[in-house]
């Protein structure tokens, strides 16, 4: 029996208390989708707020999640169905052999991904990041991009004392003291330069890749009837992405009021994110595999990862 972890225990808690929101439009009432989100992707405010909510054919649940681990933790147990996670997370998983696939990818701005300081810190490059305590979520986009920065640096995770927290234990952290810096993405590197006057030691820019993968479940999949369903989320969500790129105002107004995020801390979100949907193909599979092999090299996970055996291209109409 798969040993179940905390963060499958955490993920369990999540849908158990934020899945009973449903939004339907006269659909199939027998196909339910159940969507994990987290406030760093904001994807059920971008649905909502580009319209792709409305006349929905099926009925749709969703699950708040702190970041894209816990997601995909909900996603092998069964308890969720679909949800959005940045580039590290489905390596994670699969190395843990995690029911998971990946199904669609649109790649975002980098300028928020990023490796925040206290502002009067004596943090000057990454190479000063020796012997310091930083904060990172475990399995996360901020995990490759730390692993990538400390690399180039000629550093290890060796080298620090990695802080596995959460956002919002990290951002207190942060502001506290008791972690030197925070490898994370927006909206909370926005959040820590806002509230804690943090400053950006490096960003994602020639550091990592920014996919944002839309991951199902494999039993999801095996169902003629959620597979349906999920071939029109897709659509769905490339829709959301164009409109979002159009209205980057509107998208800031609306994502702040849902998320309960201040405005100034979405608006500059919003400024350096920005939405290319691409096809599953080689180039993504291969700069993937990249990701993949950085954690393997480095002993994070605990076997090599083939990116094919998880990537499922059949929704790939209408991408780049």
């Amino acid at each position: 029996m798969r040993k179940i972890t905390s963060l499958a225990v955490a993920a369990l808690l999540a849908v158990a208390a934020c899945g009973t929101g449903t939004t339907a439009s006269g659909g199939n009432d027998k196909v339910t989708l159940r969507i994990g989100d987290q406030k760093g992707t904001g994807l059920r405010a971008l649905l909502e707020a580009s319209g792709q909510l409305k006349d929905v054919p099926y009925a749709v649940t969703w699950a708040q999640f702190t970041s894209g681990p816990p997601i995909l933790e909900a996603i092998n147990a069964g308890s969720v169905d679909v949800g959005a996670v940045g580039n590290a997370p489905p390596v994670f998983a699969a190395a843990a052999d995690s029911k998971i696939t990946i199904i669609g990818v649109a790649e975002k701005g980098l300028g928020g991904q990023a490796i925040v300081v206290p502002p009067d810190s004596a943090i000057k490059s990454p190479a000063d990041l020796k012997g310091k305590k930083v904060a990172v979520a475990k399995g996360s986009s901020a995990n490759f991009q730390l692993l990538s920065v400390l690399n180039q640096a000629g550093l290890s995770f060796a080298d620090i004392s990695p802080q596995y927290l959460q956002p919002p234990d990290a951002l207190a952290a942060l502001s506290t003291g008791q972690v030197d810096a925070w490898a994370i993405w927006d909206p909370y590197t926005a959040q820590a330069q806002e509230q804690v006057k943090a400053r950006i030691l490096v960003d994602g820019k020639g550091n990592a890749n920014g996919f944002e993968f839309q991951i199902a479940g494999t039993a999801a999949l095996g169902d003629g009837a959620k597979a349906k369903a999920l071939g029109d989320y897709i659509t769905r969500i490339r829709a959301a992405h164009a409109w979002a790129n159009a209205h980057p105002a509107e998208w800031a107004s609306v994502y702040a009021k849902l998320s309960g995020l201040p405005l100034p801390v979405v608006s500059t979100a919003v400024a350096r994110s920005g939405y290319t949907d691409l096809k599953l193909g080689d180039d993504v599979v291969a700069r993937e595999q990249q990701v993949a092999d950085a954690f393997s090299t480095a002993g994070l996970i605990p076997r090599t990862v083939k990116i094919t055996d998880i990537v499922d291209g059949r929704f790939n109409e209408g991408a780049a």
